[in-house]
C-alpha cells in the first residue's frame, strides 16, 4: 500500500489539475445538444466528422441520466453559487416533472418526446420494444416511453436528494420534495411495483430491500411529515436485509456491470441519510460487499462516493485526480475501440485480466456504470455522448475538497 500510494503521488506531479474550465464546457455543450426536450438525450450526427444532428438516441435511459445531471448541477451550485448553475437545477427538475406529469398516474417515464418533433419517430422506433404511450402536458402532446426500470427511479431519487441538499433556494428544494413524494407514493399504493397502467407492471422493489431502504430514506429526509414513520418500521424488519442482493452482485465483478452504479447512488442516500446505528451497521456491511467488489476498478465516481461515506484515503482521491484527467482524454463520440489481443484476458476473449486505461476504455454513455475490463465496443462516431460522467465526479471532488479550484 505505501509502494502504490508513493507511486501514485508520483504521478500525479505530472498531471495539471482537472480544471473547471473542462466541466463548465460540458455542462455548456450538454445544454446547447443533449437537452432538446428538458431531459438528457444524445444527438446522432449526420457523420463521424459533421456537427449536423440528424436524430436523437439513448431515450431509454433519459430518466436515470438526467437525475445524475442534476446531482452534477447541485454539486457544482454548492461549490460556485453560480447562476448558471441555478438554472440548470431548476431545468433539470422541470424534466423530472414532466416524466412524472406526462403519465397522468405519477408513475415516471423514461423518456418524453414532443408527438410533432422532427426527431419523434426514430425514437419511437428505437424504443418501441418498452411501450410508447400518448400523454399530455400544458396543451402539448408527447410520446412517453414505458417499461420504466428501478434503474429510473434510482438515478431520480439520487439526483433530487442531491438537489434538495445542495442548492439553498426554497423553489428547488420544494419541487424535489414534492416529485420525491408522488413517486413514492405511487409505488407503496402499487405494492412497490411499477404500475404502467392497468395491470402493466414493469418491474418490482420487492425483492431489493436495499433500494426500498434508500427510496424511503431519501423520502423520510424531505418529507418527514409523510413517511418518517414509515421509514422506521420498514427499516426495522428488512435492513438485516439489505446486504444478501448486494453482496450477490459483488461475486460477479464484471457482469451487468450497471448494478454497482445502482448500488453506489443508493448506498449513498443511505448511508449519509441514516445515523441509527442498528440500519447503519447493516447498511455499512452491503457498502462493504459492494466497495469490496469495485475498489480496485479506477472508478473516479465510486471513487468519489466513497470518499463521501468513508471519508479521506489519500491514496484513493490521489487516484481519482488522475482518472478525471484522463477522462478528458477520451473522444466524445462513439468511435470503434478493440483492444483485444493488446492485453491479457480473462474468463473471454473480450474481458481483460486487469482494469483497461481510462483514456483507452471504449465509449459509452455513462464510463463508470461499464466494466472496466472491457475490449472492445463503440460504433461509427455519429454519437456523442454528454459527459455526465466527468462533471459528476469532478463537482463532487470540489465539494469534499478532493479538488481546488
Amino acid at each position: 500500500m505505501f509502494l502504490r500510494s508513493l507511486a501514485l503521488l508520483f504521478l500525479l506531479s505530472f498531471y495539471s489539475s482537472a480544471a473547471e474550465s473542462d466541466a463548465v464546457a460540458i455542462s455548456a455543450n450538454i445544454q446547447a445538444q443533449h437537452l432538446p426536450y428538458g431531459a438528457v438525450l444524445d444527438p446522432i450526427f449526420a457523420a463521424a466528422d459533421s456537427d449536423k444532428i440528424v436524430g436523437y438516441t439513448r431515450c431509454g435511459d433519459s430518466a436515470i441520466w438526467t437525475g445524475h445531471y442534476l446531482a452534477a448541477e447541485s454539486f457544482r451550485y454548492k461549490v460556485t453559487k453560480s447562476s448558471l448553475a441555478l438554472a440548470n437545477v431548476k431545468s433539470a427538475l422541470a424534466a423530472l416533472q414532466l416524466l412524472v406529469d406526462v403519465t397522468g398516474n405519477d408513475v415516471l417515464a423514461r423518456c418524453a418526446i414532443p408527438v410533432d418533433s422532427p426527431f419523434a419517430p426514430g425514437i419511437v422506433q428505437e424504443e418501441s420494444h418498452n411501450g410508447i404511450h400518448i400523454g399530455a402536458v400544458n396543451l402539448i402532446s408527447y410520446n412517453w416511453i414505458g417499461n420504466t426500470s428501478r434503474d429510473q427511479y434510482s438515478g431520480v431519487f439520487f439526483g433530487l436528494g442531491v438537489a434538495y441538499d445542495m442548492v439553498d433556494d426554497v423553489a428547488v428544494r420544494g419541487a424535489a420534495s414534492s416529485l420525491i413524494t408522488r413517486l413514492l407514493n405511487n409505488l407503496l399504493g402499487h405494492a412497490w411495483s411499477v404500475v404502467i397502467s392497468g395491470f402493466d407492471i414493469s418491474t418490482t422493489f420487492l425483492l431489493r430491500p436495499d433500494q426500498q431502504l434508500s427510496l424511503l430514506a431519501t423520502a423520510q429526509h424531505v418529507n418527514g411529515g409523510s413517511f418518517r414513520g414509515q421509514y422506521r418500521i420498514f427499516a426495522a424488519n428488512s435492513a438485516p436485509l439489505a446486504t444478501t442482493p448486494i453482496a450477490l452482485e459483488a461475486t460477479d465483478p464484471t457482469g451487468s456491470y450497471f448494478k454497482f452504479n445502482l448500488d453506489a447512488i443508493n448506498l449513498f442516500q443511505l448511508l449519509r441519510l441514516d445515523d441509527n446505528w442498528f440500519r447503519s451497521y447493516y447498511s455499512g456491511k452491503a457498502y462493504d460487499a459492494f466497495r469490496g467488489a469495485v475498489s480496485t476498478h479506477q472508478n473516479a465516481h465510486f471513487n468519489m462516493i466513497d470518499h463521501a461515506l468513508r471519508g479521506k484515503d489519500s491514496v484513493r482521491d490521489a487516484e481519482t485526480v488522475m482518472l478525471l484527467n484522463d477522462w478528458l482524454l477520451r473522444p466524445r463520440r462513439d468511435l470503434t475501440v478493440d483492444l483485444r489481443g493488446k492485453y491479457k484476458t480473462c474468463h473471454d476473449d473480450n474481458t481483460a485480466c486487469s482494469p483497461i486505461p481510462v483514456a483507452l476504455r471504449p465509449p459509452t454513455d455513462f464510463l463508470w456504470q461499464r466494466s472496466p475490463f472491457q475490449l472492445s465496443g463503440g460504433g461509427s462516431g455519429l454519437i456523442e455522448s454528454a459527459g455526465i460522467d466527468y462533471i459528476l465526479p469532478y463537482w463532487m471532488a470540489r465539494y469534499y475538497r478532493v479538488l481546488s479550484e
